[in-house]
Formats: structure tokens, sequence, C-alpha cells
């Protein structure tokens, strides 16, 4: 049977029974959109997760600009490795870890963001010295696989000598656990990781690239316009409107996914039902550059 909606997805068409109230839920719902860089560094992540112990784990360092998918990829990739509580056993299964960097490189409060995420009792003002033997033993206890620490780039809140000192912490919890460690942040997160060199050594780059006008680009929107519940097709792959849009999020996919959000939410309520030029004039957008500005200087 031919459907009534052709240019929307088979999940996307079930969506057009629900409410407007119903469809615009669906609609502010973060959804994964897989392309090619970001399944290429997860299938990085499938094979360090895999990779046998060894002496000289290899690691990874994940940059890119704020807002520019780097959470949502890691999360993917969580999510693809749950934690098991394994009930009938002696401690629950954690293959893959994720835990943010503290706001400043202090070994201390660094166990202490490891003991939060496996759930496992500290004393916050133990000495860092026990909180490290504790950590180390809980995490082959519950199997850790792969230690991801985001936000990384926070490293440089500190002096050069806590840098290193932070650094020195990492390397020593990779070479015990002999797994690989994932670094994910900003640009600034290279530049935290070089003030180590035999660290640096040890991490593969890749890289988040803001989005420029060309076939990837344009599989994207097609992709974002297969999945949003909206009536008559929008032609998001159209000169006009792709250029439009690509202008107003600067190229950063966060930015890209809010605004098609924005907009459909804006021609449902309209009864419009597709986004177009007019549409995404009325979103009231400020770009990312403007909110920056503004942050910083006021007005």
């Amino acid at each position: 049977m031919t459907s009534q909606f052709p240019h929307l997805c088979e999940s996307a068409v079930s969506l057009m029974a629900l409410s407007e109230q119903e469809r615009i839920a669906k609609i502010q719902t973060p959804v994964w959109i897989g392309y090619p860089v970001a399944s290429k560094i997860l299938a990085r992540l499938e094979e360090l997760v895999e990779y046998p112990k060894s002496h000289r784990m290899p690691n990874l360092l994940i940059t890119g600009d704020t807002n520019n998918g780097k959470t949502m990829l890691v999360n993917r990739f969580c999510k693809a490795h749950p934690r098991d509580d394994n009930p009938d056993g002696e401690a629950a299964i954690i293959p893959v870890l994720y835990i943010q960097a503290p706001p400043t490189p202090e070994e201390g409060r660094f166990y202490d963001n490891i003991l939060e995420n496996i759930n496992a009792p500290f004393r916050p003002q133990d000495r860092a010295s026990k909180k490290a033997f504790q950590a180390v033993k809980l995490l082959k206890a519950v199997g850790v696989k792969l230690l991801i620490i985001d936000e990384i780039q926070q490293i440089l809140a500190g002096s050069m000598k806590k840098q290193r000192a932070f650094l020195n912490v990492i390397k020593g919890l990779g070479n015990e656990l002999k797994i690989p460690i994932v670094g994910v942040g900003t640009r600034e997160a290279d530049r935290a990781i070089q003030t180590d060199l035999q660290l640096s050594n040890r991490f593969d780059a890749a890289f988040l690239p803001r989005w420029r006008l060309n076939a990837n680009y344009i599989r994207l929107l097609l992709s974002f316009e297969r999945i949003l519940p909206l009536a008559q097709p929008s032609g998001l792959d159209e000169r006009g409107l792709s250029t439009k849009i690509l202008s107003m999020s600067e190229g950063y996919i966060g930015e890209i996914a809010r605004i098609l959000a924005d907009a459909s939410v804006f021609a449902i309520k309209s009864g419009h039902e597709r986004i177009d030029v007019d549409i995404l004039g009325k979103i009231n957008w400020i770009s990312p550059s403007q909110r920056r500005y503004r942050s910083e200087f006021g007005g």
C-alpha cells in the first residue's frame, strides 16, 4: 500500500497518527543520525573495547567544537555497551565507563568521579592515594574494558605542574588496568594532552569537523527530513533551504538539529506542516557566534 507520507520513514509515518503535542514531543527528543565521520569513530571505539590487553594500550582523543556531536556520539557508543547489574554475581559488569573530567586537574576529584559512576561508597575527604587504590580495585572487579573521560580539556584549568601530575594519573591508570582510555573534548583537549609527550604519543586523534555544503551535508538533511513527522515534504536538499540552514547553524550539527526541530514545531503549530525559508525566518534564531558575542560583551 502506498503511504500517505512517502517522504517519511516508517517510524515517522507511525508518528503522524499522534496528536500535535505528541508529535512535537517526539521532535524535541534527541535522536541519533549516523554520518560517515561518526561511523568511522564508532567503529574505532568498537575495536578499542575489544582490544587485547598489552603493556602499551592504544588510546583515542576525540575533539571537535562545542555542540558538534561529540557527546551524542559517545552516548551512542555507551548505550551499545550498557552496564549489567549482574544480580547473581559478586559485582556489576561495566564494560564501558563514562566520566566527566573534574573542573580542575585534581587527582582526588578524578577518582571521586570514577567511584560515583560505579556507585561505590567512598569518603571525599580521604587521601587521593586511598581513593586511587579503591578505584583501581573496583574497576578491575566490574570488568571495565574502556574508560571515556569527557571534557578532558579542563586539565588546562590548572598550573603546568598540576596538568603534568594529572596526566601522569591518567597514564598510570591505563597502565595499571591495561585498558584503552578515550579522551573527549574541544580543540583545546589536544593541547592539554600534548603537555605530556609520552602520553600524547599513545593517543590517536579523531576530529569532528563542522559541516560544509557538500554531498554528505545534503544526505544529512535528507535523513532529518525522513524522520521529522511533518505532513508535507520540505525539500531540505533544495539549494536555498540547505544553504540557509547551514548559514544559521554555522556548520554545527547540534545547531542544525535544533534549527530543524524548532522549525518543525513552528510548522506544526502554524498548520504549515513543512519547513521552508519563511518558517526559518520566524523561529527567532540567534546564531552561535551571536550568542557567544552577547555572552562576552552583552547586548
